[in-house]
């Protein structure tokens, strides 16, 4: 039993869902910090939409990398490269396109609640977070640029933002200041993940910044958005837009530094970039969390 719901859970990446509700929390507490009141049914409401957006988006992924080989030819890590599902199970192949586009659907339909419920604040950032998540590996994924920041944009910005509106029903600086740290991290996160894949990647047409540019550009524009990060939470502390205890979020440095380190001295081994992976991961997912913290208590 567990086996085949694993089976059929395996499109969503259910271990990397909690980056969804990490992301939203964030915008949630900067409403909170703003003086708005938090009610129960918009927290479960904007979580689930978060959720949903991210399955949306795993599961699209799956589905064209699937259609295109990639992942047939891709060496999977714990971190990167996909879930395997449908490389096990290729007659789920049509099943993991109508879960992405019901996912997408629940996303919108909770988008539009709040859209009518909250402000019409809401919309644009809905609007570009559902053409992130629809469009993403089949048109994204071909243009580097939009490729490296379209993942932030959709964490960032259109989830923490819209989070913020849905519960505050405005916009504040703080809501602004605050999505920059997942906008920069998860940015970070998929960068990170394409330096293993580089060849892979170019023979189904992909054109990433570690393809456009190599894995040495690359992590140097990998530690540059590490340092936008923590320079965003410290300036942010410094000019009393956020509370001084939103300073924990520094508490990830350590593991950012051995990411950073792991991109720099990458040289097309992957066994080197490993411990990389991990540690992006965890800064990735408790940096937002841990600044989180520090809005509610601050």
């Amino acid at each position: 039993m567990n086996e085949k719901l694993s089976t059929y859970t395996g499109p969503m990446r259910v271990p990397f869902l909690v980056l969804a509700p990490a992301c939203a929390v964030l915008g949630i507490a900067s409403a909170y910090f703003s003086g708005a009141e938090v009610e129960w049914y918009a927290v479960v409401l904007i979580i689930a939409g978060a959720i949903c957006a991210h399955i949306g988006v795993n599961a699209y992924n799956e589905y064209h990398d699937f259609k295109s080989q990639l992942d047939a030819k891709t060496e999977r890590t714990p971190f990167s490269g996909g879930s395997g599902t449908l490389q096990k199970h290729p007659g789920l192949a049509r099943y993991t396109a109508v879960m992405a586009t019901v996912a997408l659907l629940t996303a919108s339909g909770i988008g539009i609640y709040f859209v009518i419920a909250s402000s019409i604040l809401i919309f644009p950032f809905g609007i570009i977070g559902a053409a992130i998540v629809s469009l993403y590996t089949s048109f994204i994924v071909k243009r580097p640029f939009l490729c490296l920041v379209a993942p932030g944009i959709g964490f960032g910005p259109c989830m923490v933002i819209g989070a913020h509106i849905a519960v505050s029903g405005g916009i504040s600086w703080i809501a602004l200041l605050v999505s920059a740290v997942p906008f920069f991290l998860v940015s970070n996160l998929l960068l990170l993940n394409q330096f293993p894949d580089i060849d892979a990647d170019k023979s189904v047409g992909r054109n990433n910044l570690p393809i456009l540019a190599g894995s040495r550009v690359s992590a140097g524009v990998f530690c540059t958005f590490l340092l936008l990060t923590y320079l965003a939470v410290i300036l942010g502390a410094v000019l009393s837009v956020i509370p001084t205890l939103t300073l924990i979020g520094l508490a990830t440095i350590p593991f950012a530094f051995i990411a950073g380190r792991s991109a720099i001295v990458f040289d097309g081994t992957r066994e080197k970039l490993l411990p990389g992976l991990g540690m992006n991961v965890v800064t990735v997912i408790f940096t937002p969390i841990l600044v989180s913290i520090g809005l509610f208590l601050g």
